[in-house]
């Protein structure tokens, strides 16, 4: 995994270019160069820089729905930036979504976890269940996903 980190630390896009097709699926092409300006040609550092980016492409925010007693506590899980930087915007939309479902916070703590070698900003929002809040915990959970994914 640390060699994985190195791998990334010393990458840089130097172009990218996306193309939806018209069955809705989208094509994503990044030409990578190591910081110094020169062609990664090891396939085993070609395969991990794929194998990760495959993973951050797929999955890059985790939201769960908690039980905690008679309240909800909403999860939002994001992986921090290699660069050390956090994305605000992740907490934007997670309160926009939060409010098209008219579901109110009652208190959110943000905080830094180290997961398995990786370093992730975790959202824990506890939500204000009083009169009129009848959305169901999927349905929050699916709207914060679909909003923080765009």
């Amino acid at each position: 995994m640390m060699i994985l980190l190195n791998i990334l630390a010393q990458c840089q896009v130097r172009y990218g270019r996306f193309y939806a097709n018209p069955r809705g699926n989208y094509e994503v092409d990044l030409f990578i160069m190591q910081a110094d300006g020169k062609k990664i040609v090891d396939p085993n550092k070609q395969n991990a820089l794929c194998s990760r980016l495959r993973i951050e492409l797929l999955r890059p925010l985790r939201v769960a729905g908690v039980s905690r007693g008679p309240d909800t506590e909403l999860l939002v899980a994001n992986p921090v930036e290699l660069s050390g930087r956090g994305r605000p915007l992740v907490f934007y939309d997670i309160t926009l979504a939060l409010e098209v479902l008219q579901t109110c916070i009652f208190a959110v703590k943000i905080g830094r976890h180290m997961i398995r070698d990786r370093e992730w900003e975790v959202y824990r929002i506890l939500l204000d269940e009083g009169v009129g809040s009848l959305v169901p915990r999927n349905k929050i959970e699916e709207g914060v996903r679909n909003k923080s994914m765009g």
